[in-house]
């Protein structure tokens, strides 16, 4: 799992237990340049690339997320 020490300047991988999200929403409210919902409040990307510029949104939605379903890896 990546963090925020992690050098910059490389891809990031975002992936998404979708099958066990219950819709809280978090990851969106703090970071919705980078997770998006469906109509009903569930993250449905099972897997996303962004670049490093989002890292710390990344990050922070895969900490608010209280299923702990995100993970955040550097592409290497």
């Amino acid at each position: 799992m990546g963090d925020s020490a992690t050098p910059t300047g490389r891809r990031l991988r975002i992936r998404v237990v979708v099958e066990r999200c219950v819709g809280h929403a978090r990851c969106a409210a703090v970071a919705p340049d980078v997770y998006v919902l469906d109509d009903e409040g569930y993250n449905r990307t099972a897997e996303k690339i962004v670049g490093a510029e989002q890292r710390a949104s990344a990050i922070r939605g895969q900490r608010a997320c209280p299923e702990r379903i995100i993970s955040v890896e550097d592409i290497p």
